[in-house]
């Protein structure tokens, strides 16, 4: 039990980044633990290597089924947010500019199940192209060229600069300033041209069935969506996935968690998880 304790943190880290559920990853690693548990362990000369194996293929086999799952799921689909004290660690920090942020879990999803995991595995979890050719069952240069296809393909939609936490804390602000005095001008100064809004509400809470697409557009629909509610709305300043985001409540539940994509000049991209069932741990009345 030692041996597994000491990887846990690893493992789920793998789990989350592939799945996006704070749930389905704990399955994977309960699973992961039980397959060890019935693993004779004099034949296993790496525990760390058996326990990585066996946690990526399990989360690519889980991943391949929630794809179907997601497919008919209603609106877009955001991962679950986690508080910073339950988020799992990456092996180092990363050159990506957040390597658990809502807005990479979501350009994570375009990815291949196998594509996911061998990227998440290079690029954050420093696994060598010979122990993913071996998780994977391809050859080294196959697995390759599948991590420098993730790498372009990620890094097309992520901006290339480290964003300070206080210049998306800043950004953030002013674009709950802006929704608070109902002033799409002020919406428009802090978006980029091409910012978009994806509301996940997964047929359980109103939401746009569709990202919304251009500065105009997502202003009008962020002052129009929460213009009804306003007086009864409190905006609070929270942790979601390692970074500055805003908590929406109302009555002391938490009904919206919002985080961004941001260049630290303009938010490009507005994520907003409305799903309660994604939002369930983060409810204060429910602690």
């Amino acid at each position: 039990m030692a041996v597994f304790e000491e990887h846990r943190g690893r493992l789920r880290g793998i789990a989350y980044r592939m799945l996006g559920s704070r749930a389905d990853a704990d399955d994977i690693v309960q699973e992961a633990w039980l397959r060890w548990d019935r693993a004779a362990s004099d034949d296993i000369r790496s525990a760390e290597a058996w326990l990585v194996t066996a946690t990526t293929r399990l989360s690519i086999d889980k991943l391949r089924q929630l794809r179907a799952e997601r497919e008919s799921y209603v609106g877009p689909w955001l991962p679950e947010p986690m508080s910073i004290q339950t988020a799992p660690p990456a092996d180092r920090a990363t050159e990506l500019a957040s390597d658990l942020s809502v807005a990479f879990l979501a350009v994570l999803e375009r990815l291949a199940p196998e594509e996911r995991a061998a990227f998440l595995l290079h690029e954050l979890f420093d696994s060598g192209y010979g122990d993913i050719a071996r998780i994977l069952g391809k050859s080294e240069t196959a697995c390759r060229q599948i991590v420098s296809r993730a790498r372009k393909r990620v890094r097309e939609d992520q901006p290339r600069v480290h964003v300070s936490a206080a210049a998306r804390t800043r950004l953030l602000r002013r674009l709950v300033d802006a929704v608070q005095t109902q002033d799409p001008a002020a919406l428009v100064a802090v978006l980029s041209s091409d910012a978009t809004w994806t509301s996940d509400g997964g047929g359980k809470a109103k939401a746009a069935k569709k990202i919304v697409r251009g500065a105009e557009h997502v202003a009008r629909f962020a002052t129009g969506v929460f213009h009804r509610y306003l007086a009864h709305l409190e905006f609070r300043d929270i942790v979601v996935n390692g970074e500055p985001g805003i908590a929406a409540m109302h009555d002391g539940r938490v009904i919206s968690v919002i985080s961004i994509l941001t260049d630290g000049e303009r938010i490009l991209g507005v994520y907003s998880i409305l799903n309660p069932d994604k939002l369930h741990a983060l409810d204060p009345v429910h602690h």
